[in-house]
């Protein structure tokens, strides 16, 4: 349980710097956004990490990693936004 809650605190910390990192007209807005982006980003780093046995199996992303997962997460976000598969609410 309580690796769950570190993948959590670290991921919206992890969202925030990913969307500092990555400024333009798709990205998404608002705090909640930015904050499941983040998450999603390190869970997703998370489970790469475990997969490839970076990470034991109670383990989470560390913050750099998680952060490069937020980043991935956040591209995902922006192309799918720029062809129009999914609406930035932010934005209209």
């Amino acid at each position: 349980m309580s690796g769950i809650i570190w993948i959590i605190v670290v991921g919206f910390v992890a969202g925030i710097i990913a969307r500092i990192l990555s400024p333009g007209q798709n990205n998404p807005t608002g705090f909640i956004l930015t904050t499941v982006l983040g998450i999603a980003g390190a869970f997703l780093a998370t489970f790469i990490g475990q997969a490839i046995g970076h990470y034991g199996p109670e383990q989470g992303a560390g913050f750099i990693t998680a952060t490069i997962g937020a980043l991935v997460v956040l591209f995902i976000w922006n192309r799918l936004v720029a062809r129009g598969v999914i609406s930035d609410l932010g934005n209209r």
